[in-house]
């Protein structure tokens, strides 16, 4: 049985909006990422309870909080960006969230990645302390142009950090837009920390995004081996069908549900039950 999220966000900025289209596609859970247009980090105390009670009355849980942490150039100072990660945490023990989603910092333009590394493992250890003493669990998204965009670096990073609060969200759309191919090139070194799957599909050569099963992203090959292997996290749906941006994206209700109904129908190709 594998459990469905998403970026509840990507229906609509407002909430009961992304809880209707939930329900109406039997979801039981979604990714907290922002509200009314507000990042989730910026929601003030009473937002974020007001948020938890909506959820809890419709019977919508948090799988993650979907914050930008780690989305800013490694060469920013980090005491500020550490403060704005507490917020996560904080976030995530109001909502009950056992994951909360982190990149791993963009890198000059035109530099080296490898120039930056022990930065990057030197800040990401610092935070995947802070959350084993939370509880929670810290995904590393694999983003075109931070430290960890290709396997090879989000390997290096996990196994730096050593951190059992440090896991894999695996982004088979986001490898494809780094020209990788992402069951063949990233997915047998990668799988032991794959904790959470983004479910969006893009095509090779352009940043053109595409719902799962229509790209070059690798889904059936990629689900067949997490089925083998007993995977049994969360799928969460990602679409961008209308717009991407560097910070979030948007399919609105209809391509929501038609990303949601593509990913299903790949589900079942596979003979995999889904909640």
């Amino acid at each position: 049985m594998w459990t469905l999220t998403g970026f509840a966000d990507e229906i609509s900025p407002d909430l009961e909006k992304q809880l209707e289209t939930l329900a109406q596609e039997s979801m039981g859970y979604m990714e907290l990422r922002s509200v009314r247009n507000t990042n989730v980090l910026d929601l003030t105390d009473d937002e974020l309870d007001r948020v938890r009670s909506s959820t809890s009355q419709r019977g919508i849980r948090i799988s993650s909080i979907g914050s930008p942490i780690g989305k800013v150039p490694v060469t920013d100072p980090f005491g500020p960006h550490l403060e704005r990660f507490r917020r996560a945490l904080y976030a995530a023990d109001v909502m009950g969230a056992p994951y909360v989603r982190i990149f791993s910092f963009f890198v000059p333009e035109g530099e080296e990645p490898e120039q930056y590394r022990e930065e990057v493992i030197d800040r990401l250890g610092i935070m995947a302390g802070e959350a084993e003493d939370s509880g929670v669990t810290l995904l590393h998204e694999n983003e075109k142009e931070i430290y960890g965009d290709i396997p090879s670096r989000c390997l290096d990073i996990l196994a730096g950090v050593g951190s059992p609060a440090l896991r894999a969200a695996w982004d088979a759309a986001n490898f494809v837009q780094c020209g990788v191919s992402p069951y063949k090139e990233g997915y047998a070194s990668l799988r032991p920390y794959i904790v959470y799957v983004h479910v969006k599909d893009a095509l090779t050569g352009s940043d053109t995004v595409v719902p799962a099963g229509e790209g070059d992203g690798q889904w059936p090959e990629t689900l067949s081996a997490l089925r083998a292997s007993g995977f049994d996290g969360f799928f969460s749906l990602e679409p961008h069908l209308a717009s991407a941006g560097t910070y979030s994206g948007f399919s609105g209700p209809e391509l929501f549900r038609k990303a949601t109904g593509a990913f299903k129908e790949l589900l079942r190709g596979q003979g995999m039950e889904w909640a």
